[in-house]
């Protein structure tokens, strides 16, 4: 999705997807400097969608970048990742509510 948009988009140099809004749900897209991609579905108006693809990522780094059995392109396959993303979603979907 992110490839395809590069090369529709009319713009030259365009770098892809940053943000789609629509009128049922928001898309913002997170690019890692290596070029990892991270997607986020939100409804509108949701805040903070720039904070958690950034703490998304820094969970990618600390259980699936630096474990020496993960190999790149391949899918993530780790208890304690999943855990952490779980708990990272439930947090700022509480932090959400409470607004």
């Amino acid at each position: 999705m992110h490839a395809i948009s590069q090369q529709l988009s009319p713009t030259t140099g365009c770098g892809g997807i940053d943000i789609l809004e629509a009128d049922t749900f928001v898309l913002r897209c997170f690019q890692s400097l290596p070029g990892t991609k991270f997607f986020v579905v939100a409804e509108p108006g949701s805040q903070g969608l720039d904070a958690l693809l950034k703490n998304i990522y820094d969970l990618y780094v600390d259980y699936v970048l630096k474990n020496p059995f993960y190999e790149v392109e391949m899918p993530i396959r780790c208890e304690l990742f999943d855990l952490s993303l779980t708990q990272l979603i439930l947090k700022d979907k509480a932090m959400l509510g409470s607004r």
